[in-house]
């Protein structure tokens, strides 16, 4: 970039305005990462421009699972080293990450993308369950997993899908108490991750 060029101040308030947007993105952040970004070079800023562009282009929501992929099925879904007799329900697909980083789950998932919740006009219609019962109607699988968030939200859509899937005859069981009352999966440590995996219990 040209200093001696002074930019336009629209231009910077409004990128620093759709920083803003961000989540955990202040606007104290939101003006750091705009004249970081200024001051780069052309390049740089093209790598980024392009970087989200291929995200929005490429990335789309996996068939089975519902976690984002670029192919279709997912690698996971794909894998046929995975437990496929399990599925553990998340809200978000960044859950399935803090999840996987443990590395002691080694079976299926499924993404909600979302949680019920009524006070915010969020129903069961709005979140990827008709897509995890038609799933299930296959018999191969034999627990499911809710790891859904340790929140109001969470626990209603827990409750809700608990009182779909049990007269099925699958056994239903959630992640141990081992994560604080209101906590996120994608928050939560390793350690702590673990052990309500291996500490879940029947729901």
């Amino acid at each position: 970039m040209n200093d001696n060029l002074t930019p336009d101040k629209d231009a910077i308030n409004q990128l620093i305005h759709e920083f803003n947007k961000l989540p955990g993105i202040g606007p104290k952040s939101a003006q750091r990462v705009t004249y970081f970004l200024m001051r780069a070079s052309e390049e740089e800023a093209r790598l980024l421009a392009e970087a989200i562009f291929s995200l929005k282009q490429n990335i789309r929501l996996c068939s089975v699972c519902c976690n984002v992929t670029e192919s279709d099925p997912c690698p996971t879904c794909r894998n046929d080293g995975r437990e496929r007799s399990q599925i553990c329900i998340v809200e978000q697909p960044q859950d399935i990450l803090a999840l996987e980083h443990t590395g002691i789950y080694k079976g299926l998932y499924h993404v909600l993308h979302g949680a019920i919740s009524p006070t915010e006009g969020v129903g069961a219609d709005d979140v990827r369950i008709r897509e995890l019962l038609d799933r299930l109607q296959d018999d191969s699988v034999k627990e499911v997993i809710l790891a859904t968030n340790t929140t109001l939200e969470g626990e209603q859509t827990a409750l809700y899908l608990n009182r779909l899937i049990a007269p099925l005859g699958i056994r239903v069981t959630r992640l141990a108490r081992g994560l604080p009352f209101g906590t996120e999966l994608e928050y939560a440590d390793d350690v702590t991750l673990t052990r309500a995996i291996e500490g879940r219990q029947e729901f």
